[in-house]
Parts: structure tokens; C-alpha cells; sequence
């Protein structure tokens, strides 16, 4: 049987896979069908399977429908990215990846297709459920540890989709149009973080295309940033029916396309007649017999989790993930004892995942309804309330709206559920607005009007607007929660669980506030991300506009409180932040502590503040521990697209401690050792510019101290008032002869060029290497 090292070493030449002909070598580099790799039975190699998460195992049992969604075997469905996201606790995501891993391992698949990672641009993206935050810190850390979880059972994970999968909308062509800056800085830092931090088996490459060039086809992205620069050594995959070049994506680095491919004949064609380097076959061969490798080296599960188990752990993460928006005079928790209505179909029919490739057939479900009857000793009503069909008379709709207000009315509490029917969020479209149904504010209103004691439970993939939150005094956002949801949300209604879920995306007020409302979804197959850098809670705070609820909100049952934060710099150059956090309420909580940094006077475009580091502390009551956050030097660095690398500014950085991007607790300053950038100079080049050169800059300041004697002459020809240094601080100093002339003066050409050279001489200057 063939078996490789197991090394981490990528074998890339001819010589060293000298046992397969050039036709398995191009047969190893597509899939024999929808979900297998290709083997080769002279020597032994089996196929393996890749099949889809990212929040469960969608295994389509054999014989099924082509996708598999109809007929897939039954596993854990867990809490999808947009719930799981909320809980920012590193060490749960790693627990639920390993039940997920182990669950692919004992149905013998190789890799599972997660966690997707992309960034939530905009809030209608049809596929925002899937994903984990607006901001690439909470995205790249809790997809590391999804990563790790999965793999530590012997099971490969993908990471997708690489990169700026940012809509659905036209998703097969469109490109992405991002500068510089927010695609590193943004976008690519994610999954950056990923594969440095977890090195997952494989990375599975987007649809679109990133300023005119498809994903799949991009050795910009897929060899110079992905290997070179990031080291990843494992297999880039395609996205099913990503590839529309084969021999283009192989030539920039793809190894595997899926589903299978009759076009292998024409990888050996183009190899034989020189359009296809041989070297690109046998480095992605190579890489596809790495990976079949380490999955027949053998999973690390072999025995079934005890009965339960995983359900379990589906039901505490759902209830790590709620994020309690509002509660105002402590309604919440509610007593068992009271008489509850109950109002909302969801409460019976829960929406507990996204529709598409990533729906799980679950290995059972609970609902909300049943599970609040198990806890609650008073009486439980319940009316559907709305019907979320799109056929419904008006004659039933006020039916089942007067049913759900004599409900209301009876009850000391009612508890409405609210969201997004399935329809309306899905992958393969985007979302036309951020509204709730009208049926549902109608409802909700009628409620409030007999009953003010109401609590809104939401289920949704992507935010909603809630143009009823001043009037509701609770409010839980209750995402997507996956198999166990109904049970989680009856532990935080009763106070079974402290809730302790944040939000990783900002709730607007309106859709017409978020960044890219002007250039979603785009035109003619191009979408501009006009807004940069400015995504999420960056735009939001930077511009101080209004929001619902802001990044890193949510409430607890206690209180928490947080003492002066400390700082300092350590043996690696991050900067490490302490702060005490004490409980001070009547119940055991656990609070998400964030850190963020600004750089006041930066030099560059910045966002008012950026998050770069978080934990979680879990405290008593009455309790006090020390937080301890690392901000890592790496992620204070901006995309300098003058030198085309990382470059961390230096300055003195406020640290923010927080309790969400508008709730600052602490604030500390630190002074940071920035980079040396030394920039090529030209005749285009500014005084500014040569002035702050450590070679040029001298020169110049001695040169124009010694024309200052004409200084009079040359002010007399500028209005009162005006700033002369700050005029030449922009001044190309190839024009600096215009200026001199203009006081009758000259200045010779060749003493420009020769403080030009004497600046580029080899021996002069640094460039700094990126920092981490």
C-alpha cells in the first residue's frame, strides 16, 4: 500500500513520486464523484471522503439525491457560526469541533468542508449563518480553535471560503473589488490567523473573483499569500464547481477540484505540449497523497460518544450563545411559578439552521414550547400566533392573532417568538432587507398592548432590525441554535443559565446605516467594497451613528465590574493587558472582557477603535480574578502599500478594556516601538517625504536653513496667513525650481538627483521585516 512519511515536508518532484505515471498523478488532482477523491488501485491508494459542516455531519447516505440535503445520515446538529460566534469562549468552539470531528471520524470522512470564516460585510448575506463575525480577531481566534477540535480526532478540516465570499448574490462571477489595506487587513487576516495559529489540512477557495481574477485561479492568493507568506502545506480545494480553468487553477496553486472532473486528459496534454508545468502536477499530487495519508493514518475515535453526550454539549453551547439584548427591571429570569403564554410558532417549529449545503439531519430536536413546560411548575399557555406560509388569508392571520392576545392577556408573562422564516435566509441568495415579517410586528404589538410584561426571543441567521426594542423591556437574540436550542432557551428564560453570549456584529438601526449599503450587492459582476476599512462595528463607532444594540453587547443576570486596567510590553513585543473584574450581583456569570487599540494622531487612515484581543471570566458571586489579555504585536501592524508589507506604526496606543465597542471600562496608553519604513525617493517624491528620509531629510534641512536668507522674498509673494511649511510638506521636490524661481532664485537639477542617490545608495536606510 503507498504511505508517505507523515512528515510535514510536501514532496514536489518527479524523482520523488517517480511510482505514478503522469495520467494518476492529473487523476489524483480531481474527485471521482461528488464527495470522493480519485484512488489508484495498482498501488493501493484509496479514495477518501470530504463531505459538508461546518456546525455538523451532512454525510448523504449511499444511493441519495446528488446533494445529499434530502437524505443525509443523522448527526449532531450544533449551534451554526452566527450562534457559536456569540459565546467567544475558545475552549467550548475547540470541545464542539471535537464532537464534530469525532462524529466524522466513526462515519469514516476524511475532511469535513468548515468552519467558514469569511467576514459579515453587510447583513444581507444570505450566508452570514455560516460565518462567525464582522471583524477578522473574533473570526480568525474561534475558527482556530473550530480547527483544532476538529483535527484533534484524526479528521481534516477546510477552511472556507478563501476569500471575500462576502455575498451570494451572483457569487459565480462576481468579483470582489477591494483595495489593498481592508483585503489584508480585513478580509485575508481571518483566515491568516487560521493557518498560522491551527494549520488545517486543507482551505477550500471561494467562487468569486478578487479584483478580476477568480479564487480558483489566483497564485497571487494561492501560492505567494497562502503558502509563501502564511506557510500553509496542506491541499487547497476548490469550491464545488469553482474551477471554470483547470489548467489555469493548477498552474496558481489549486490542488483538488470537486466534484469530479473529465477534463484529467487535458492536464496530461497540457503538461505534454508545456502550457502546464509538470512541477504543478507533482505538487499537487504529492499534497493529495499527504492528505490521504494522514486520514488512513487513522482516526483518533474507533468508539461511539456515551448516549447524549454530544446533545448535551449541543445544548450548552446553544446557551453559552444567547445574547440577552434587553432586560429591563430584571423581568428576566422568569419565575417557574408564573403563568407564561408562550406566542409564535418558532416556540413549537424551532428555526434552528440555515438552509443549504450545511443543513444537518439532526439526531433529534427539541423545541422550546416543550422544554419551558418541563421547567415551569405554573401554567403554560401557547398560540401560534402567525403563520410564517406565504398563502395565509388575512381572515386567519387575525385569527391567529386575537388567539395569541387573549393569551397574552390571561398570563402574568408572555413570551413571543420572533424571526426569519426559512425562506428568507439561505445560501444561493441574499436577503432583500433586514426586516421582520409584518405579520410578526403586527403580533408583537397586539401583545404589547394587553400585556406589557413581554419577552421577544428571536431566531434568525443574520441580524434584524428591532424597531420595537424601546418598547419591549426583554429581548434575547437566539440566533440559529442548532438541534438543542429549545432547551437552551428555556434554561435562560429560567436562570438554568446565566446568559453570557455577545454579539460579533453590530444590530443597526436601519439598513440604510450599515458600510456597504451604497455597493452591496454590486453591478455587472463587479461589487465595490467601497467603504475600506470601515466594516462593522468600525464604521458604525468611528462615524458615532446610532446603533440598536453595538459589537461585543450583550447582558447578564449579574453585574460586573471592572478595575483599572495595566499594561505592558513583553519578551515578544505584544502588549499585554491586565485588568480585575469582580462580580458584583447575586449570581455565579461569566463576562467576555475585550480589548481594543487605537492610535490617536496616527498617521494613516485608522477606525476609532479595532478589537485585538478577548477572554471570558468566569466569577462567583462577589468574586474578583484578574483578566489577562495579550494584543499581539502582529495585529497592531496596517497593510503599508508603499512597501507591499506589515507595518506596525509606532506611538503611544490606547488600550481600551471593554465590555462592548461602546462600553469602555478602562483605558490605558503604552508607548509602542514602530517598524522603520524607508521609502524608495523620487523627483515625485515630497519635501515632506524627503524630509523625514534618515539620509535625504538631513541634507535637505541644511540646504533650505541655508536659503532661508531668501525667505523674505519668497513670503512676500504668499497671502498673510498662510502655512509655508505645511504648502512644501506636499510639495513634489522634483517642482522645488518653481518655488525657488518664484523669489529669484535657482536651483540646480543635478542637486536633486544627487540628494536622490545619495538616499537609494545600498548602504543607507532599512527596511524592517514584518512584524510577528
Amino acid at each position: 500500500m503507498w504511505h508517505l512519511s507523515g512528515t510535514m515536508d510536501i514532496v514536489t518532484t518527479d524523482a520523488d513520486i517517480a511510482e505514478l505515471t503522469l495520467e494518476e498523478k492529473a487523476s489524483l488532482t480531481s474527485g471521482v464523484n461528488f464527495w470522493y477523491t480519485k484512488p489508484i488501485g495498482r498501488l493501493g491508494v484509496p479514495s477518501i471522503m470530504l463531505t459538508d459542516g461546518p456546525h455538523g455531519l451532512r454525510k448523504q447516505r449511499d444511493g441519495a439525491d446528488h446533494l445529499g440535503i434530502g437524505d443525509s445520515v443523522p448527526a449532531t446538529c450544533f449551534p451554526p457560526a452566527v450562534a457559536l460566534g456569540s459565546s467567544w469562549d475558545v475552549a467550548l468552539i475547540e470541545r464542539v469541533g471535537a464532537a464534530l470531528g469525532a462524529e466524522a471520524a466513526l462515519e469514516h470522512v476524511a475532511v469535513v468542508l468548515g468552519p467558514g470564516i469569511n467576514i459579515k460585510r453587510s447583513p444581507l448575506c444570505g450566508r452570514n449563518f455560516e460565518y462567525l463575525s464582522e471583524d477578522p480577531v473574533v473570526s480568525g481566534v474561534l475558527g482556530a480553535a473550530l480547527v483544532a477540535g476538529i483535527q484533534s480526532r484524526g479528521v481534516g478540516a477546510s477552511v472556507k471560503h478563501f476569500a471575500a465570499n462576502n455575498q451570494e448574490s451572483d457569487r459565480m462571477r462576481v468579483s470582489a473589488d477591494i483595495d489593498p489595506r481592508p483585503l489584508r487587513e480585513i478580509y485575508l487576516r481571518g483566515f491568516q490567523r487560521v493557518v498560522e495559529d491551527a494549520q488545517p489540512w486543507t482551505v477550500m477557495c471561494a467562487y468569486n473573483r478578487i479584483n478580476g481574477v477568480y479564487a480558483s485561479q489566483d497564485a497571487w492568493l494561492l501560492t505567494q499569500v497562502l503558502r509563501g507568506e502564511w506557510g500553509f502545506a496542506g491541499v487547497v480545494v476548490s469550491d464545488w464547481g469553482a474551477v471554470s480553468d483547470r489548467i489555469a487553477a493548477l498552474s496558481a496553486g489549486l490542488d483538488l477540484e470537486m466534484p469530479g472532473s473529465l477534463s484529467d486528459d487535458r492536464v496530461v496534454a497540457a503538461v505534454r505540449d508545456g502550457s502546464l508545468d509538470r512541477q504543478c502536477v507533482n505538487a499537487a499530487a504529492a499534497r493529495i497523497l499527504r492528505l490521504v495519508d494522514r486520514a488512513q493514518a487513522g482516526a483518533a475515535v474507533t468508539t461511539p460518544p456515551a448516549a447524549g453526550a454530544h446533545h448535551a454539549l449541543a445544548r450548552e453551547s446553544a446557551g453559552r450563545s444567547i445574547v440577552l439584548l434587553k432586560n429591563d427591571d430584571g423581568i428576566l429570569p422568569l419565575s417557574k411559578s408564573r403563568n407564561i403564554a408562550v406566542i409564535g410558532e418558532f416556540a413549537t417549529q424551532p428555526r434552528y439552521q440555515g438552509g443549504g449545503s450545511s443543513m444537518i439531519k439532526p439526531t433529534r430536536l427539541d423545541n422550546a414550547l416543550d422544554e419551558i413546560r418541563l421547567l415551569a411548575t405554573g401554567k403554560v399557555v401557547h398560540a401560534a400566533g402567525f403563520d410564517s406560509a406565504t398563502d395565509v388569508s388575512a381572515q386567519e392571520a387575525t385569527r391567529l392573532r386575537r388567539e395569541a392576545v387573549a393569551a397574552a392577556d390571561s398570563a402574568d408573562t408572555a413570551v413571543v417568538f420572533l424571526g426569519l422564516p426559512a425562506r428568507l435566509e439561505s445560501e444561493g441568495y441574499d436577503r432583500d432587507d433586514i426586516d421582520l415579517p409584518v405579520q410578526q410586528l403586527e403580533l408583537l404589538a397586539a401583545v404589547l398592548e394587553v400585556n406589557p410584561n413581554t419577552v421577544v426571543v428571536l431566531s434568525n441567521g443574520g441580524v434584524v432590525a428591532l424597531p420595537f426594542a424601546a418598547e419591549v423591556p426583554a429581548i434575547m437574540e437566539g440566533w440559529l441554535l442548532g438541534q438543542a436550542g429549545g432547551g437552551a432557551i428555556a434554561d435562560v428564560l429560567f436562570g438554568e443559565v446565566n446568559p453570557s453570549g455577545k454579539l460579533t456584529e453590530t444590530i443597526p438601526v436601519r439598513l440604510a446605516d450599515s458600510p456597504a449599503y451604497l455597493d452591496f450587492p454590486g453591478e455587472f459582476s463587479h461589487v465595490r467594497y467601497g467603504e475600506g476599512l470601515f466594516v462593522g462595528y468600525r464604521w458604525y463607532d468611528t462615524r458615532d451613528m446610532e446603533v440598536a444594540f453595538p459589537f461585543g453587547h450583550g447582558l447578564s443576570y449579574t453585574t460586573f465590574e471592572y478595575r483599572t486596567a495595566t499594561a505592558g510590553i513583553d519578551d515578544h513585543g505584544d502588549i499585554e493587558v491586565r485588568i480585575v473584574v469582580t462580580n458584583t450581583g447575586a449570581v455565579a456569570g461569566r463576562e467576555v472582557v475585550q480589548a481594543y487599540t487605537a492610535l490617536p494622531g496616527s498617521r494613516i487612515a485608522r477606525p476609532r477603535r479595532e478589537l485585538k484581543a478577548f477572554t471570558s471570566v468566569a466569577l462567583d458571586s462577589g468574586e474578583s480574578r484578574e483578566a489577562t489579555l495579550t494584543v499581539r504585536r502582529k495585529d497592531l501592524a496596517y497593510w503599508d502599500t508603499r512597501v507591499d508589507r506589515w507595518v506596525v506604526e509606532d506611538g503611544p496606543y490606547t488600550v481600551e478594556v471593554a465590555a462592548s465597542s461602546r462600553d469602555i471600562r478602562s483605558s490605558v496608553q503604552i508607548d509602542v516601538d514602530g517598524d522603520p519604513v524607508t521609502i524608495p525617493l523620487s523627483r515625485s517624491s515630497s519635501i515632506g517625504e524627503v524630509l523625514a528620509h534618515p539620509v535625504a531629510g538631513p541634507i535637505l534641512q541644511s540646504a533650505m536653513a541655508s536659503a532661508m536668507a531668501g525667505a523674505g522674498e519668497a513670503a512676500a509673494i504668499m497671502p498673510d496667513g498662510v502655512d509655508l511649511s505645511r504648502l512644501l510638506d506636499s510639495f513634489p521636490i522634483g517642482q522645488i525650481g518653481m518655488l525657488a524661481a518664484g523669489s529669484g532664485a535657482e536651483v540646480d537639477p543635478a542637486m536633486i538627483d544627487a540628494l536622490l542617490a545619495a538616499a537609494d545608495a545600498p548602504d543607507e536606510g532599512s527596511t524592517a521585516h514584518a512584524p510577528g
